[in-house]
């Protein structure tokens, strides 16, 4: 099940970092860059960032997340994590997939990985998803900026 989720509720930011920090060393390993922002989040950060967020419960337990910021007609997609216990479930993808039918009035999603995140990147690119750039954040960090009309 999906559901919008409140991230200024301490008890929800705290299960998002959950999710997120395992997720996003799977990303760092994968890169092999350690020092990335995600990594850095607080539950205070998390409440803070503005963000909308939704996430997949399986059985009660919050399992993945996705969030996002719109303005005008694009979605600007910020997080896409799952926990690395149920990877290749298919929740990414249903989280996308949600995102992309609930939100009204939407014309572009935007998105960026890391530009060695190479299951990132085929995952983006199968769902239709063209690299616009690449974006140098320092020596050890690109990222790829991603854009899809619908």
């Amino acid at each position: 099940m999906i559901k919008n989720i409140d991230i200024t509720d301490l008890k929800v930011a705290i299960e998002v970092l959950f999710i997120q920090i395992p997720s996003y060393r799977v990303e760092a390993e994968i890169i092999g860059y350690y020092d990335i922002p995600p990594l850095r989040d607080t539950p205070e950060k998390l409440q803070q960032c503005g963000e909308t967020f939704f996430g997949y419960y399986l059985e009660g337990v919050l399992c993945g997340v996705i969030s996002i910021k719109v303005k005008n007609d694009v979605i600007d997609i910020h997080r896409l994590i799952v926990h690395p216990k149920y990877f290749r479930n298919g929740i990414a993808q249903m989280l996308l997939d949600y995102i992309e039918s609930n939100i009204e009035s939407i014309k572009t999603i935007i998105v960026s990985t890391g530009s060695k995140n190479i299951p990132a990147v085929r995952f983006y690119e199968k769902n239709g998803f063209s690299k616009i750039e690449e974006t140098k954040i320092n020596e050890h960090l690109l990222l790829t900026n991603f854009k899809k009309h619908l």
